[in-house]
Formats: structure tokens, C-alpha cells, sequence
């Protein structure tokens, strides 16, 4: 059981709030859609969450089976995909994945071949990742993601560069994959986020100009 507390959660660059005031609960089968205008701060309060990022002002508290955990070493419980997040390119798919799960368990009886197959690569296995179309590159992360063992998945834009084929795969993953976690999707299409229990509207947290 995961749960994570946001309390006045505050975010400035420079001398400009992205975000203020916010105060948030979620916790293991939470899915959680955080909407909002391009540059409205959904990237922004992503990565306060998982900690890439310190909050400006507030404070954001991690619990583990009711336990606290650290900031530092929250990060081992978490899968973050966004489109701005690069792959090593250099790998071959077989090669990316062997190194990556030598750091993130995998969900219980997946294979590597199992995770090739789920996500339609059988084909590039031995492609460096270089020479994998945008639409591969979004489902191979996508597929890093959902696949680890981890309590908290943290979607930015999932079906960033998917044509159908790609959204209806992504869909049936969260229904096989999403569940029992902690899942926080940024996005403006309803199609990435239909299945959520929650929602927030970043513009609901924003400074209010003085007239």
C-alpha cells in the first residue's frame, strides 16, 4: 500500500508561481488526471512528485505499507514516462532491457521475450534503439514503465506519437498493468485518461492576479 501527501505544495521559477496552495492524497488504486494549458505546470508538478524536482514551498510526504520513506530513495518505487525522457539509443531493445531490469524488478513471470511480444517489437529485438521509429520508442517506454514492479507509474503524454493501433495498445496495458498502483497521467486528450478516478485542473492552482 502506497500513499502520497501533497500539503500546500508550491512551485516558483524565477518570480513566477506555476503552481500554488495545493494540497493532494492519493493512494494505491488512486488514478489521478492532471489537466490544464500547454505550460500550465502538468510537467512541472510530474516531476515534484517523483522528486526530480523540490518543491518551493509545502512539503510532499511518501508512506510504504504506512511507513515513511525517505525523498531520497523514493525514486525505487516509481516508473516515469514522459516524451521529453531520452532512451540510450546505442542499446539494442534485447540489451535495454536486460540493463534496465537489473535495476527495476519486473512484474512477477515476465519475461524479456514476454515483454518484447507485449509490446509488438519482435521484430527490432536485435535494433539499436537509434533506428526505432517515434511510435516503438513511445510504447518501448511505455512498456519499461508498466512493466516494473512498481507502486507508482507517473505518464506524461502517454500516447505521445501513437496512431490508433498505439492508443488502443496503451489502453488495454493500463487495464492489464495499471492496476493496484498509484497513476498520475498529465494530459489534454480524454482518451489518455478515460479511466481515472480523480482529477486536476492545473489552472485551479494558480496565482490569481490583483485587479
Amino acid at each position: 500500500m502506497l500513499r502520497i501527501s501533497l500539503n500546500q505544495a508550491a512551485k516558483r521559477y524565477h518570480l513566477e508561481w506555476v503552481f500554488k496552495s495545493l494540497d493532494l492524497e492519493l493512494k494505491t488504486g488512486d488514478a489521478l488526471a492532471v489537466t490544464g494549458p500547454n505550460g500550465s505546470g502538468k510537467s512541472t508538478l510530474l516531476k515534484c512528485i517523483s522528486g526530480v524536482l523540490p518543491l518551493t514551498q509545502g512539503e510532499i510526504a511518501y508512506f510504504r505499507k504506512g511507513q515513511p520513506l525517505e525523498e531520497g530513495d523514493f525514486f525505487k518505487h516509481l516508473s516515469f514516462s514522459a516524451p521529453y525522457m531520452e532512451l540510450p539509443e546505442e542499446f539494442t531493445l534485447v540489451e535495454l532491457l536486460a540493463f534496465h531490469f537489473k535495476f527495476k524488478s519486473p512484474q512477477a513471470g515476465i519475461s524479456i521475450e514476454q515483454m518484447i511480444q507485449m509490446m509488438v517489437l519482435e521484430k527490432a529485438r536485435h535494433k539499436a534503439i537509434s533506428n526505432f521509429s517515434s511510435g516503438m520508442k513511445q510504447r518501448l517506454k511505455l512498456g519499461l514503465c508498466f512493466y516494473a514492479d512498481n507502486p507508482l507509474l507517473l505518464l506524461d503524454e502517454p500516447t505521445s506519437n501513437l496512431d490508433q493501433a498505439g492508443v488502443d495498445w496503451y489502453l488495454n496495458t493500463v487495464n492489464e498493468f495499471g492496476k493496484n498502483k498509484i497513476m498520475v497521467v498529465c494530459s489534454n486528450d480524454p482518451r489518455e485518461y478515460g479511466f481515472c478516478n480523480q482529477f486536476l485542473n492545473m489552472d485551479d492552482y494558480k496565482v490569481k492576479a490583483r485587479l
